[in-house]
């Protein structure tokens, strides 16, 4: 494992833990999944794993049950990092307060060690958001404050809001959404903070396990009537996504590596990136983990990225159109 090295008490893994689908139904895991979350914390903790992330919106609460509870077991002296966010429903300093007290509880800890603004609050400022993340540090509950799908220049008033710096800000970064490059990994790079990638396989689809005939089932990937899922998964983007998925196939072999690996490897080359995938079981976790190992050359990052800019999914009104074309297909078939 290879460790950011931010001055925090504890150094945060290059590979993280997400544990959104800790108790997430939606996920399609089945109900035996939180007996397995025991066993996924414990493997981390093993190969070298310290950050652990969750938030009180996952499950309702139940994610950080299970993490706390799989925390729990590892020995006093285990290096764990744990993070968890708040949803900033009350832009308020007392709910804040009082949310993060009802997450320490929940996840059987006197600490959080990064306490995260879950989403940006668009009719509030950072202030008083900020004042309620001071007071949890001075009181010792808190250790570091981040910021989550924050713009730079909304993690900047957050840092001035607070008066000391916001450590991080986790963002959706992979080879298909690279965005972060543009304004926060500089920001990053050079002020010393962090940026921790979800979705770093693009939920699965740089894995290289869908195409057009096996597409992925569960709620979150694929929709429902409800909930329209990633279009990411749409047949017409897994068919655009086949070259770059080729490309991954062809840097992994020349490393006997995963697709998977390769994505992850290449979200956490920069210096600034930690990255948090999820595991649905012990097997993904240790390949997951297996990535902090590759290096990639330079020629390599460099086709994997040419790769991704050659990729252009449908999004918006024409992901919206495919959608609904797809599902009428599947009626009539």
């Amino acid at each position: 494992m290879r460790y950011l090295d931010v001055g925090t008490p504890q150094q945060i893994s290059k590979i993280g833990l997400g544990t959104w689908q800790f108790g997430a139904g939606e996920w399609g895991y089945g109900e035996d999944y939180a007996g397995l979350a025991g066993g996924i914390v414990r493997r981390a903790a093993e190969l070298g794993v310290t950050l652990f992330d969750t938030a009180e919106i996952y499950g309702h609460g139940r994610s950080e049950r299970i993490l706390g509870e799989a925390l729990r077991q590892l020995p006093a002296e285990q290096p764990v990092f744990l993070a968890t966010k708040v949803l900033p429903v009350v832009p308020l300093a007392p709910y804040v307060q009082q949310r993060a007290v009802a997450s320490a509880d929940r996840l059987g800890v006197r600490r959080l060690d990064l306490y995260q603004v879950h989403h940006p609050n668009p009719l509030a400022s950072e202030e008083p958001i900020m004042r309620g993340m001071s007071a949890l540090q001075r009181v010792g509950l808190v250790g570091e404050v981040g910021v989550s799908n924050y713009s730079l220049e909304r993690w900047q008033q957050a840092e001035k809001a607070l008066g000391g710096r916001v450590l991080s800000n986790q963002v959706r970064y992979s080879l298909v959404d690279r965005r972060p490059e543009h304004e926060l990994l500089p920001f990053a790079a050079t002020a010393g903070r962090v940026v921790i990638a979800y979705s770093p396989l693009a939920q699965g689809l740089l894995s290289g396990r869908y195409d057009r005939e096996h597409r992925p089932g569960n709620r979150v990937r694929a929709g429902n009537r409800i909930r329209p899922g990633n279009p990411l998964f749409l047949p017409e983007n897994l068919d655009r996504a086949a070259d770059l998925i080729g490309v991954l196939r062809e840097v992994a072999d020349a490393h006997q590596a995963t697709p998977a690996q390769i994505a992850l490897a290449w979200v956490i080359r920069h210096p600034a990136v930690t990255a948090i995938p999820g595991a649905s079981s012990v097997e993904q976790l240790e390949s997951n983990v297996a990535a902090a190992d590759i290096e990639l050359a330079q020629d390599e990052y460099a086709a994997l990225g040419a790769a991704a800019d050659r990729f252009h999914p449908l999004a918006g009104r024409d992901a919206r159109s495919a959608r609904t074309q797809d599902r009428v297909r599947r009626l009539r078939a």
